[in-house]
């Protein structure tokens, strides 16, 4: 199904006059379905408000257009109950960065900017997203860039403080990670139950979110509470088992393991 999303005299779906246009089931990257459209300059709104997953095109033409920064900006924008992953070529290069919305699919081109990442979430999801949602969820998105930067350089302090600014903001999307950003930054600071309190935030808006189960299993093992860092650690390794050959998740069971050890010692 074909969903017109467009902005005042600028269609956000990109139709080239010209060009057959292509569009991926739901259920693959494929593209299966050919069609041709007229071009028209101006079109009247229509939401699609069950958006599922955006798929970003990181194949090399949008690559070069800049569709990895995209993919970046819409994980931190897109709200939590909707995925965001890339993909293969969506047909429409040289019109990029692309991405498709399903299950529409709704195709989007030229989504090279952070503004224009904000603009399709506000046409993507309808009245509960809009302009001031936008603007809201970019300001905590480059707060939060802020605090990795002030994480990194070991300025616990100060990264705590803007991802707090971040969530006073309340966006819409990225919440979940600016909580479990602000988890693993208390985590460093040793304030344990501020630390688990996050990440429980964090679950709340993505109940499966491997990273916010490491972070409180993380809380758990320096509490003493090893039954249940333990418990936290599974769960995370049954939602990603990729990370089981992570060096630091890891490290983390063997952390866990001598604690366990010792305890248990006669």
């Amino acid at each position: 199904m074909e969903v017109l999303l467009p902005l005042p005299n600028r269609p956000l779906l990109i139709p080239n006059p010209t060009a057959t246009t292509t569009f991926p089931s739901s259920s693959s990257s494929a593209l299966r379905k050919r069609r041709r459209r007229p071009h028209h300059h101006h079109r009247r709104c229509r939401f699609w408000a069950e958006v599922e997953e955006i798929r970003v095109c990181t194949n090399r033409t949008c690559r070069r257009q800049g569709s990895l920064q995209t993919l970046e900006t819409l994980t931190g924008l897109t709200p939590p109950s909707v995925a965001v992953s890339s993909c293969g070529c969506l047909g429409l290069c040289g019109a990029g960065p692309n991405l498709v919305a399903l299950p529409g699919p709704v195709m989007v081109s030229h989504c090279g900017t952070a503004a224009r990442s904000a603009e399709v979430m506000v046409a993507l999801c309808g009245p509960a997203w809009d302009f001031g949602v936008a603007k809201r969820s970019l300001e905590a998105l480059a707060l939060r860039k802020k605090a990795e930067l002030e994480y990194d350089k070991r300025n616990f302090s100060q990264a705590e403080l803007l991802l707090s600014q971040a969530i006073e903001l309340k966006p819409m999307g990225g919440i979940n990670i600016i909580y479990e950003d602000r988890s693993r930054t208390r985590l460093a600071m040793k304030k344990y139950p501020e630390a688990l309190e996050d990440a429980k935030e964090a679950l709340l808006f993505t109940p499966q979110y491997a990273e916010a189960y490491i972070c409180q299993g993380d809380a758990f093992l320096a509490m003493s509470q090893f039954d249940l860092a333990e418990k936290s650690y599974l769960t995370a390794l049954e939602i990603d088992p990729s990370i089981r050959r992570s060096k630091s998740f890891k490290a983390r069971i063997v952390k866990l393991q001598e604690k366990l050890a010792a305890v248990n010692m006669p």
